[in-house]
């Protein structure tokens, strides 16, 4: 048994060698992984930082008809709010706004004053362009000024007629938000799983390619499997030193949100703290390793069914969408742990990690589960892929 794990431990060495040396190995393994958490939080912080000037500038609000409401015009102005002429008419104003030349316009209508005179809703228009992220600021601003204003003159009426505003208020609606600014920080953090799937599949996929598929086009795969090795050890040697390059990704990613997540400071303009306890990311390592015993097998026997590199790679790159795509699903629709989400590897393990995020509680049974789930399909995926090395076909990659 000892000369066994020897002779693993010679291919093994002989593979990382043989990675440590190639550029492309090293890119993938060491750095596309800080690629992810550096766009996302680089992205964080463009558009926190953008939003926090556009909420703290002064809303310049343009105005067609202003002459016809003065007292919106006056009460816009003591909020704060920069009143100047809009385009000529409504259509040049649509035309504007959906150029992006303007973000909003406030359109008061022929017929204002004599409406309002009558004790009749007045129509105001508030021309926007509700596909347009960067207007989103100054719409809602603009929009809740003449909310305020409407319910204003709604008071007043009713002051005038002698009854009394709060009997329109039928319910006082308290807000008791339960939010944890753990929960908070989650929702902007909810691509991490999604980047760590990534990470497991891209990040030792290039050794994976080389040690079969390049081994092969190179002509050297005849030559190693003559040597006095079993084929299981030939193939435990390859999978360990591909499975050290993916938890090296894997460990990389999450220190490098660690440390973005420490020194970016976007506290001030998110308005969230996004932080996560160094534990957290020991617990994510911990539910995200037995993704990496799923995924090596998988590329070795995807490789090992092609003719050339290129072909390998070419297949490969499109091996993480299918994991990856459910993470993108969690971003938007949260879904609940049950037994049945954690019977699916790679989901299950997306769900248990966005509930780290959250700093809500992980249950241990359901741990248990996806790990168990997904080590035991790992497991035989590692049985094909050593029972395809002792195949004789498998140097012609059929």
């Amino acid at each position: 048994m000892r000369a066994s794990f020897g002779r693993v431990w010679v291919v093994l060495a002989k593979e990382v060698v043989d990675n440590l040396r190639d550029r492309r190995s090293l890119l993938a393994a060491l750095v596309y992984p800080m690629l992810g958490p550096v766009l996302m939080i680089g992205l964080l912080a463009i558009v926190g930082r953008t939003l926090d000037e556009r909420g703290d500038r002064l809303l310049t609000l343009p105005m067609i008809g202003a002459e016809r409401a003065p007292d919106l015009v006056a009460f816009l102005t003591n909020q704060g709010a920069n009143i100047v002429d809009g385009p000529p008419d409504l259509v040049a104003a649509e035309a504007a706004v959906k150029a992006g030349d303007l973000d909003v316009v406030v359109v008061v209508p022929e017929g204002y004053r004599t409406l309002l005179a009558e004790g009749r809703p007045a129509t105001v228009r508030l021309v926007l362009d509700a596909s347009r992220t960067d207007s989103a600021v100054d719409i809602g601003r603009a929009a809740r000024l003449l909310d305020g204003y409407s319910r204003q003159l709604g008071a007043q009426r009713l002051l005038a007629r002698g009854v009394d505003p709060a009997v329109t208020e039928a319910l006082a609606v308290e807000r008791v938000d339960v939010a944890t600014p753990q929960s908070q920080a989650a929702r902007l953090l909810n691509l991490l799983p999604y980047f760590l799937i990534f990470s497991v599949f891209i990040g030792g996929m290039y050794l994976a390619i080389d040690a079969t598929a390049g081994e092969r086009e190179r002509g050297s795969l005849e030559p190693l499997l003559i040597n006095p090795v079993a084929r299981w050890e030939l193939v435990a040697g390859k999978l360990l030193a591909t499975m050290l390059f993916t938890v090296l990704s894997v460990v990389e990613t999450l220190v490098a949100f660690a440390l973005l997540l420490r020194y970016v400071p976007l506290e001030e303009s998110l308005g969230v703290r996004l932080s996560l306890a160094p534990s957290s990311f020991f617990v994510i390592f911990a539910i995200a390793a037995p993704m990496i015993l799923l995924a090596v097998p998988l590329q070795f026997i995807v490789a090992t069914f092609t003719r050339s590199f290129k072909e390998a790679q070419n297949y490969l790159s499109f091996l993480p969408l299918a994991p990856a795509l459910p993470g993108m699903v969690l971003a938007f629709l949260p879904v609940k742990p049950s037994v049945a989400t954690m019977l699916v590897p790679t989901f299950g393990q997306q769900i248990l990690i966005n509930r780290v995020l959250r700093g809500e509680f992980v249950d241990p049974w359901h741990v248990a589960i996806s790990t168990g789930v997904t080590i035991g399909l790992g497991i035989v995926l590692l049985a094909i892929a050593v029972r395809l090395y002792a195949r004789e076909r498998i140097l012609f990659g059929t």
